[in-house]
């Protein structure tokens, strides 16, 4: 509820502070005294944008903030999407500075307008003769069933439901498109597969059989080197093993007179080892080196593939294509196996709507089963405020189509005159009709569910005195579950109050100013009286105020 208002530098206002209660308000006030200024300085809290001609003085700044208790209004999980700071009593302000730039706070954090118009529309509902539109709203009329039915729980299921069906059908268009995609690279991927599938790559391959190309290519130049070696290495009179060997026993014979000579035998004989095993692995060479032009061919070929196959793929090494044929295998498997995913796919899309199925009939049943309440209820509160051949034709009708709040499609008709045929809101009902018929539907819904504080703007203007009689008796009985402003010129409305405030206009040094005051009892006496006779109050004006007082 709103418990207070400030406004600053506002339109005529100076400086205004008020603190409103809960239960039935009313705001009275001669036409022109600044009823209006007083909603659209409000109007500045709920997200409207602002106007630097609303500056009262333009070198200074305008604020408007007003404290709201929002205990009971079920907004923790609003704030946190908002990333707002929760507090029970929420403070929300509004700045106009001189240079035209707009602030927003809320709990004294930055708040842009989006954010503020979606927590004021849960915070305050402005209602004019003007401002019917929302009853003409099929999500609206949806609500005012919803609430009746109490299918909140139901609704938030099935919304969760619809995301998550919405997630599936998604999915199952994206495999359908890649399937279509797949399909024409599928052939290409299968060929480029079995290419290096029947290459039989190895990593490391490539290193290897260079070097047997290498060797094969050149087999006569690597005999002769060998035999070359082998005579370097084993010929009797110039050979490296019969000179170690003869070195070997000179150091031999040395080696009796001192450790040094030990030392040069050791080495020599070491080294003899050496050329020993050396002309072995030289001699094992030429018994196993033979030409072999086919192995040679076969070399030469499996170069000539791997070669190509790298300058395809555009890689380095054998590695490299190694891990571009896992790819193509994953490609080519997940392509063949594609049918089987989007059946899988098909089946989870056939389960949600078996669900979304049960959720939406039970939501749409709940729904058939109150409508006849609803209607009643407001065919019978019309009947109170001078419409008594109202009539509504309200169906719920099943459908195949998913919408954001179940299967149905909603014909919600009305007939204001006996006999008369139905139609929309929209075209069958006047503005004070349609006026009336929201202030039926407002008192129904505050039966059910806790509604925002709401302000009724001159709801009543140009009703007779026993409708707006009625009238103010449903305001009435709506705020003893929710706080409710009237600003009205009817006294039958204003004496149902239970605090009333004026809103007037007073010149301050030449300049005039709008302000608004809390009346007490007396002070009510006379509004009332002037409302009923004018300025000049009569003794019959004052006693009838009295006696609608009380």
């Amino acid at each position: 509820m709103l418990t207070s208002l400030s406004i600053k530098n506002y339109a005529l206002i100076d400086s205004l502070h008020v603190d409103f209660n809960d239960g039935f308000s009313i705001i009275t006030g001669e036409t022109g005294a600044g009823k209006s200024i007083l909603l659209g300085g409000l109007s500045l809290i709920l997200g409207k944008r602002a106007d630097l001609s609303s500056l009262k003085d333009a070198s200074q700044k305008c604020i408007i903030e007003a404290v709201f208790n929002i205990s009971n209004y079920k907004l923790k999980s609003l704030f946190k999407a908002e990333d707002f700071d929760y507090e029970e009593q929420t403070i929300i302000r509004r700045e106009i500075l001189p240079s035209g730039k707009s602030r927003a706070f809320v709990n004294d954090s930055p708040v842009n307008l989006s954010s503020l118009q979606l927590l004021g529309a849960r915070l305050i509902d402005v209602h004019s003769q003007h401002q019917t539109l929302q009853l003409t709203s099929n999500d609206f009329q949806f609500q005012v069933i919803d609430a009746l039915a109490n299918n909140e729980a139901a609704l938030l299921k099935y919304k969760a439901e619809l995301k998550a069906y919405k997630t599936l059908q998604k999915e199952y268009k994206e495999l359908l498109d890649f399937q279509a995609e797949a399909i024409k690279e599928h052939d290409y991927n299968s060929f480029l597969l079995n290419e290096l599938t029947e290459a039989n790559l190895v990593e490391g391959e490539v290193e290897t059989l260079e070097e047997e190309y290498e060797t094969l290519n050149n087999i006569e130049g690597i005999k002769e080197k060998l035999s070359e070696a082998d005579q370097l290495l084993s010929d009797d009179d110039l050979g490296v093993i019969n000179a170690l060997t003869t070195l070997k026993n000179v150091f031999q014979k040395l080696s009796g007179f001192s450790s040094k000579y030990e030392e040069l035998f050791n080495r020599a004989n070491s080294s003899l080892i050496e050329m020993d095993d050396l002309y072995s692995e030289v001699n094992d060479f030429q018994e196993h080196i033979d030409a072999d032009p086919n192995r040679l061919e076969v070399v030469d070929a499996k170069l000539k593939i791997l070669h190509s196959l790298m300058q395809k793929h555009v890689a380095s090494n054998v590695s490299e294509l190694i891990v571009i044929k896992d790819a193509l295998e994953e490609k080519v498997s997940v392509t063949e196996n594609l049918d089987d995913t989007i059946q899988k796919k098909q089946s989870e899309i056939a389960s949600q709507e078996t669900l979304l199925n049960t959720i939406s009939k039970d939501i749409h049943d709940k729904r058939l089963k109150v409508i006849p309440q609803l209607k009643k209820q407001l065919e019978t509160i019309l009947v109170d405020l001078g419409m008594p051949n109202a009539q509504f034709n309200i169906e719920a009708v099943y459908g195949d189509t998913y919408f954001e709040n179940g299967k149905d499609e909603l014909s919600f008709l009305f007939s204001a005159n006996k006999g008369g045929s139905f139609n929309e809101l929209k075209k069958a009902a006047s503005g004070g009709e349609l006026s009336r018929i929201m202030l039926a539907i407002k008192s129904v819904l505050a039966k059910y569910i806790q509604l925002p504080t709401i302000m009724f703007d001159e709801i009543d203007t140009g009703v007779s005195g026993e409708i707006s009689n009625k009238m103010g008796d449903i305001m009435l009985q709506m705020s003893k579950s929710m706080q409710v402003f009237s600003i009205t010129h009817l006294p039958q409305v204003a004496a149902k109050g239970h605090s009333h405030f004026k809103v007037y206009k007073e010149d301050v040094n030449e300049v005039t100013q709008t302000n608004l005051i809390k009346l007490n009892h007396d002070e009510r006496i006379v509004e009332i009286a002037q409302m009923l006779g004018g300025t000049e109050m009569s003794t019959s004006a004052i006693a009838h105020a009295k006696e609608l007082l009380n």
